[in-house]
């Protein structure tokens, strides 16, 4: 099917609420091609979602044998792998006691853990960050900051109180013994890759203690490697009550969830879902895992490679995200470096860089030329 006639298709039958342009049929690797053949080296990667590259043979080795024996059965039932991949990530995020609840994406991540820190606190106020990004259903969208993006949808069903990203005293104003808990990035992605200031979560942290409210660290961006450890948190010294993930868990498949510190846990009723934590998705996380273990020590040498390549340019980085501040220009430059054969993404005004953690050196040395030569044009 040629390209014109698949976008005449999409247009009659499918919503149109994504600009588009590329039919990708095909991923190996960091490489992907389109539908004319056109090979491209993927900086977007998804959105920091294929972690281990697309169409990686562990994880597709994995998602096939796990399909060829059970490929749902329900909550109502133990499901193969599940448990394996709760302790793993349990452990890798070193909350005491933690316990998993998977979803299947980052926005229900993000309700989750609104809806915990609500039922466990009994309190109904949130504070969150300005320029921050938490999701699209409802609750999650109550604590995303974008006006575009909230007030088609209002009134949103929770209180929350947005303070500038950095801002300490800011934060101590608004908080008090009514709040649930403050909703934090470790490192801002929807915002352009903007680390939090040397001493913020700790300083979140302690604010949170005060006034005995819960403080999630929302990695379904930075979670699973992508910032160079497990998880970004633990770039600081603190420890969250919450961690959301999602995006890089799985290499693509469907998948999010939450981990909560000892003392934090639904009941009974209290929450749940159909797919949740499945048996194909269980298979396809665990072998992504197993394979960012091979990598992650890597990662944050991969990723300066990419900040001393665009060092002309300020790059903000923080192990695979990269963000470069271009305003108006973000859209030709996306523009130029996808006719040369690099795949990036805009948001904010901002580049954004987030290739697959498996890129290999040539392929970084290969985009930051072409991204040189469009901010250079």
């Amino acid at each position: 099917m040629v390209q014109k006639e698949y976008r005449d298709m999409c247009d009659t039958y499918v919503m149109r609420n994504f600009a588009r342009d590329i039919l990708i049929t095909k991923g190996k690797g960091a490489h992907v091609w389109d539908d004319e053949g056109n090979e491209y080296i993927d900086c977007v990667a998804g959105i920091a979602v294929c972690s281990t590259g697309h169409a990686h043979p562990k994880v597709a080795e994995a998602i096939c044998r796990q399909a060829q024996e059970l490929i749902h059965i329900s909550n109502l039932f133990y499901i193969p792998g599940q448990a394996q991949l709760a302790k793993r990530i349990a452990e890798k995020a070193g909350l005491k006691g933690g316990r998993v609840f998977f979803s299947n994406s980052g926005s229900e991540a993000v309700e989750a853990a609104v809806k915990l820190a609500r039922v466990r606190t009994g309190r109904a106020r949130f504070v969150a960050f300005k320029s921050g990004f938490h999701g699209r259903t409802y609750g999650a969208l109550s604590l995303t900051h974008k006006e575009d993006y909230r007030l088609p949808f209002t009134p949103l069903p929770y209180e929350c109180e947005f303070v500038e990203y950095g801002d300490l005293e800011g934060l101590k104003a608004v908080m008090d013994d009514t709040v649930a808990a403050v909703i934090i990035e470790p490192v801002q992605g929807e915002a352009g890759v903007i680390p939090a200031p040397a001493g913020f979560m700790e300083d979140v942290r302690r604010v949170c203690d005060e006034h005995e409210a819960l403080m999630i660290a929302d990695e379904v961006q930075t979670g699973f490697g992508r910032t160079g450890k497990w998880f970004a948190f633990q770039h600081s010294t603190i420890q969250p009550d919450i961690i959301t993930m999602a995006k890089g868990i799985a290499s693509g498949f469907p998948m999010g969830g939450i981990v909560a510190r000892e003392g934090l846990e639904f009941l009974p009723g209290e929450h749940g879902g159909t797919f949740n934590g499945g048996p194909l998705a269980c298979a396809a996380a665990l072998a992504t895992m197993d394979v960012i273990e091979e990598v992650i020590g890597d990662i944050e040498r991969k990723g300066a490679r990419f900040r001393e390549g665009l060092a002309a340019f300020n790059p903000r980085q923080r192990g695979l995200m990269i963000g470069v501040t271009l305003g108006d220009r973000c859209a030709p430059v996306k523009q130029y470096c996808e006719e040369h054969g690099v795949l990036v993404n805009c948001t904010s005004g901002n580049l954004r860089i987030v290739p697959p953690l498996v890129i290999p050196d040539e392929d970084i040395d290969e985009a930051v030329r072409v991204i040189n030569e469009a901010l250079n044009s």
